[in-house]
């Protein structure tokens, strides 16, 4: 069984750590200080990125192709496998990801612990609770009111179905 409360405390940990006051989290500038080598490079079809660890060195590769929310999002999630997974990664070599949090309900699900997991610590790693509970100001975001989803999702350079993942979970 998934453990998204885990996957969601180590995500913070790693925010605090990183002393972030303000939207957007500076992914890159995170996994740097994690000591994760990150590339991007174009790559076929729906692949978004992948995790694996090389000589000891903990690597991520992200589709360049994709866009730029995507490309955080896809970020995020494989430094939630390097971080989570990484005994599995240093074990079985590269773990793939095509199509990270699609829009179809079973994809953003997540159809294995792995996925689920690596799901939750990248909405968290890139909305934390201290920040988006700051943005929110004690108001619940109307998920009907797509300019103030839009401008939500624009300050923490998300995509809308990625804050609405995020929100659903909290």
């Amino acid at each position: 069984m998934a453990d998204k409360e885990r996957a969601r405390r180590e995500a913070l940990r790693l925010f605090e750590a990183s002393a972030v006051k303000s939207a957007p989290v500076p992914l890159d500038r995170i996994a740097r200080a994690a000591g994760v080598i990150v590339q991007y490079a174009p790559f076929d079809g729906e692949l978004s990125g992948m995790s694996f660890i090389k000589n000891g060195h903990p690597m991520i590769g992200v589709n360049s192709l994709h866009a730029p929310t995507r490309k955080r999002f896809t970020l995020a999630h494989e430094l939630g496998h390097v971080i989570l997974h990484r005994h599995v990664l240093e074990t079985s070599g590269v773990h793939v990801d095509k199509g990270i949090l699609r829009r179809d309900s079973l994809a953003s699900e997540g159809t294995d612990d792995w996925e689920i997991e690596a799901n939750n610590f990248a909405a968290e790693l890139l909305m934390p609770e201290p920040l988006l509970a700051a943005a929110l100001a004690g108001r619940n975001l109307d998920f009907e009111d797509e300019e103030a989803v839009q401008a939500l999702a624009k300050r923490f350079n998300v995509s809308t179905t990625a804050l609405q993942y995020r929100i659903q979970r909290s």
